[in-house]
C-alpha cells in the first residue's frame, strides 16, 4: 500500500522550532524542501499542509498546529477529507529510546508515553507506519519533559539532521510501500 499522508509531529511556533520534540516537523520540512512543496495553513485540517510528488505519487505532508498532545485531530480531519486509510499513513516523531543519529521504520506498536502518538491512537487508530527519529534519553523520566522541549546539543542536532536526511533519501521506497527494502537500507546505516 502506498503512503498518501506523512504527518510530522511537533509543536507550533518559533519557541519550539529547534526543540527535540519537533524532529517530526524537521522530517516533513526536509521532504518539502527536496520535492518543492510549500506549507500553507489549512484551518479545516488544523495544521500546515503541503503536497508533493514523489515518482508521480501525490503525497500530503502535515504539521499539526494543535500542539503535540492534540495531534490526532489534524490527522483525522485530513484523512477523512481525502479518504486516506490508516495503512496509507506515515507518522514521523521523536523517539527517546533511540540514540541521535538513528531512524527506524516501524508498523504499529504502543505509544511509549508519547502524547502525540497517544492522541493519534484515540483519533485514527494504531496500525500506521512510523518513522522513529532518535533523540536519545536524558537518563531519568523526571527529566523527559524539559529534555524534549529544549534544543539538542550541537553535535546531537547534527546526528539527528543526518538521520533525517538518510530517511528522506529513502522517501521514494517508503512512499511506494516498499517498506522492507527501506527498512533494510535505513536500519543498516
Amino acid at each position: 500500500m502506498a503512503i498518501r499522508l506523512i504527518a510530522g509531529l511537533g509543536n507550533p511556533g518559533p519557541k519550539y522550532d529547534q526543540t527535540r520534540h519537533n524532529a517530526g516537523f524537521w522530517f516533513v520540512e526536509e521532504l518539502a524542501a527536496r520535492y518543492q512543496g510549500r506549507f500553507g495553513h489549512e484551518t479545516k485540517f488544523s495544521g500546515d499542509v503541503a503536497k508533493i510528488l514523489v515518482d508521480n505519487q501525490a503525497v500530503w505532508l502535515l504539521k499539526p498546529t494543535t500542539f503535540m498532545n492534540r495531534s490526532g485531530i489534524a490527522l483525522r480531519q485530513l484523512m477523512s477529507f481525502y479518504k486516506i486509510g490508516i495503512d496509507e499513513l506515515l507518522v514521523a516523531h521523536d523517539e527517546l529510546d533511540l540514540e541521535p543519529g538513528t531512524c527506524k521504520l516501524k508498523k504499529a506498536g504502543g505509544h511509549g508515553g508519547h502524547n502525540g502518538l497517544r492522541d493519534i491512537f484515540n483519533h485514527v487508530g494504531k496500525d500506521f507506519w512510523r518513522l522513529r527519529i532518535g533523540i536519545g534519553h536524558p537518563g531519568h523520566r523526571d527529566q523527559v519533559i524539559d529534555y524534549v522541549l529544549n534544543p539538542p546539543r550541537r553535535e546531537e542536532e547534527g546526528l539527528i539532521r543526518q538521520s533525517i536526511d538518510d530517511a528522506a533519501a529513502l522517501a521514494p521506497l517508503i512512499i511506494a510501500g516498499e517498506f522492507e527494502r527501506a527498512m533494510h537500507q535505513l536500519h543498516s546505516r
